[in-house]
């Protein structure tokens, strides 16, 4: 009736359908089952599900997907967090290089940092020492640790005899130190430190052995065959407030300075209530990388003849002879 009485009121077939209300499918051509031989299609508005989205699409996420982000998003350290020591990438092994070594083929000055030892500091307790082995931008190298009893480290101090492990970022001990049991002293020549330098472990590469003399520090660089390669040479006072304290590495004509061991110098606090010591090594870039290793372990023998001071010593030397 409705519709009839807008027809006579002048309304056209067109106006008409517009205003018709969508009338319901019946079920089975929501199905797309066939009806008077026609397959019925349903539009988009009439398929069931959330309806589509209208217009201009939504903003995708800006950045990157979480499968195609670049690694370095990964590394980046969160505000209040510790943030991750970053080792040096490893270069190809060159021939006749010791595994492990290959690191030392491309620098030619390696940082030494003592690890402070809570206990130690606070009791006097002498525990194990444990450095860490960077390059000059600041890239960590190795890692060096000390292997000895508790009686020995407390009742020999500084003359205790170690063996000192250098690790690398794997866990692999490439390195290792041996130092035996020497006294010290001006009167008994015949018994001077000496530190055997081992890559791989029980592989020796090289030996330092200290030279007599009555006021200064002298030691000799030994190959693996027990051939002189380089001599070091310290000063008479090894002792030194705010200042550096330079071992020279020298020819074997003792006329040329090849480089340098340097104690550095850490702050009245550090240096009065620690041993905790950092030391930088400087050496020819070209230098036999065996070679490198033996600077490596003279650095360590220094530290401890010279430096390191607990157990039953009490203060580090002043001099060649305590």
């Amino acid at each position: 009736m409705i519709y009839q009485e807008m027809l006579a009121e002048g309304w056209s077939m067109q106006r008409l359908n517009k205003t018709r209300r969508r009338e319901p499918l019946p079920p089975e051509a929501a199905h797309g089952i066939h009806l008077s031989g026609r397959v019925s299609q349903l539009t988009d508005m009439d398929k069931p599900g959330p309806p589509r989205h209208i217009g201009h699409p939504a903003p995708r996420p800006i950045g990157f997907p979480a499968d195609q982000r670049p690694p370095a998003f990964f590394h980046q350290p969160q505000p209040g967090t510790t943030q991750l020591v970053q080792w040096a990438p490893a270069p190809p092994p060159p021939l006749n290089c010791p595994p492990g070594l290959e690191y030392l083929t491309q620098i030619d000055q390696l940082l030494i940092h003592q690890q402070v030892e809570l206990l130690e500091a606070l009791t006097g307790f002498e525990t194990n020492n444990r450095y860490a082995i960077s390059n000059s931008f600041g890239q960590r190298v190795y890692f060096a640790v000390e292997e000895n009893d508790c009686c020995t480290r407390n009742c020999c101090g500084n003359l205790r005899p170690f063996i000192i492990k250098i690790l690398d970022n794997t866990g692999r001990e490439v390195i290792t130190f041996d130092r035996p049991f020497r006294c010290v002293s001006c009167f008994y020549p015949c018994c001077l430190q000496q530190l055997e330098i081992q890559s791989p472990p029980g592989v020796p590469i090289g030996y330092i052995t200290q030279n007599w003399h009555p006021f200064l520090p002298k030691f000799t660089v030994l190959n693996e065959h027990h051939q002189e390669v380089l001599k070091i040479q310290g000063p008479c006072i090894v002792c030194r407030c705010c200042a550096d304290v330079d071992f020279d590495i020298k020819s074997l004509n003792e006329q040329t300075t090849v480089g340098k061991i340097t104690k550095q110098w850490t702050g009245i606090i550090k240096e009065t209530f620690t041993d905790a010591d950092n030391f930088a090594i400087q050496f020819p870039l070209d230098l036999d990388v065996k070679m490198k290793a033996v600077m490596l372990g003279a650095c360590f023998l220094i530290d401890f003849m010279f430096f390191e001071h607990g157990g039953s010593s009490d203060s580090s030397r002043t001099g060649v002879w305590q």
